[in-house]
């Protein structure tokens, strides 16, 4: 019974998954980056997304925006404050997302004199 109910709990998540990304467009990096500093986000994460001693490092993230979206939504208890649809719509969050996703990689060290002395 275990075994029939693991695959049936796994496409049903999918299954909204994709039914919520369907209801919301692709991200405008431009408004990511205006709503990531409105909302204070860089506050904690830092203007490019690279954390700090508040925040995680956010730039690059490989977390799906599925999963990215239901943690800013509901963090653990004392990480971040929530931001719940009436603070930021789902689009919005979109948004901010792909402000995140947009982020360039860094410089590897090798690549910068200062650090190769």
């Amino acid at each position: 019974m275990k075994n029939f109910l693991l695959p049936l709990l796994i496409f049903g998540i999918t299954a909204l998954a994709q039914t919520k990304t369907a209801d919301t467009k692709a991200g405008d990096a431009a408004n990511g980056k205006r709503l990531f500093e409105r909302n204070g986000c860089y506050q904690c994460h830092g203007y490019s997304g690279q954390g700090g001693i508040a925040g995680a490092r956010l730039a690059q993230t490989r977390l799906p925006f599925v999963a990215f979206s239901a943690f800013v939504r509901n963090p653990p208890s004392g990480s971040m404050p929530p931001f719940r649809a009436k603070v930021m719509s789902d689009q919005e969050l979109a948004d901010v997302y792909a402000f995140v996703k947009s982020i360039p990689e860094p410089k590897p060290a090798k690549d910068i004199p200062l650090l190769n002395y």
